[in-house]
């Protein structure tokens, strides 16, 4: 007698209903997992961006006021807005605008001949200015040479069509791009009114006091992270001592 027998038509129903649950939790495991992987690479990547801006910015700043000929303030600081020499406020040196969100600096580093200075600002790179924007909902900082027109430098417009990794939010977040301080620590502050025992108002007028600069950026990535509905937010932040600013 022949007893083998195959599968009832219930049985294969219920082994294909099984395999469908699995495939179906496979898929949702694998695409889980892209989403993570999505999100980890934006936010690497906006990590990438704000440490070599931060970087930038800090290598600039801190070289304010460089001015190895020693040339005279009338001859040699330019006004914020590039107007030739002298600057209207000499006594400010290379910091020739500072708030909590813009900052210029000035430096004599090159005569185009391999040397160091010449005594005018006239080479690539010798005035920067940084500048955060807030229009509507746009957050982003532009860096300017020498007048040359400010360009996009963390951050952008929408308008544009350049692509963003990040979004600048230090203003939504209550924290400026720039603080300053004098040589004892006090926080110079550019409008009051003061918070704390070691700060004091004065900017701009106690520019020439200047010692160190901190520099913030609160950032937060432009997409939103799709593993939690929510755009990741960092900060980053550096001190400077502002060497030839003296």
């Amino acid at each position: 007698m022949n007893n083998k027998r195959g599968f009832t038509l219930i049985e294969i129903l219920v082994a294909t209903a099984v395999s469908m649950i699995m495939l179906a939790a496979i898929g949702m495991a694998i695409q889980s997992a892209q989403r993570s992987t999505g999100g980890i690479e934006r936010k690497v990547t906006a990590q990438q961006d704000v440490r070599s801006a931060l970087e930038l910015m800090a290598i600039e700043i801190r070289m304010a006021s460089y001015n190895p000929i020693v040339a005279p303030n009338a001859s040699i600081w330019r006004n914020a807005n590039c107007a030739a020499p002298p600057a209207t406020n000499p006594a400010y040196r290379g910091i020739q605008g500072a708030t909590a969100n813009t900052i210029t600096v000035e430096m004599d580093i090159s005569d185009g001949a391999g040397g160091d200075g010449q005594g005018a600002l006239t080479e690539n790179n010798e005035i920067i200015s940084y500048n955060y924007v807030m229009a509507g909902t746009e957050r982003y900082i532009t860096r300017e040479t020498n007048c040359g027109g400010a360009q996009p430098f963390l951050g952008d417009a929408v308008a544009s069509g350049n692509p963003r990794t990040v979004r600048v939010n230090n203003t939504d977040v209550g924290i400026p791009i720039f603080r300053y301080f004098d040589g004892n620590s006090v926080q110079l502050l550019f409008s009051g009114p003061t918070t704390g025992p070691n700060q004091r108002v004065c900017m701009p007028g106690c520019t020439p006091d200047v010692r160190v600069i901190e520099i913030t950026l609160a950032v937060e990535t432009d997409e939103i992270d799709p593993g939690t509905g929510k755009r990741r937010k960092m900060i980053y932040s550096t001190r400077e001592f502002i060497r030839n600013h003296i």
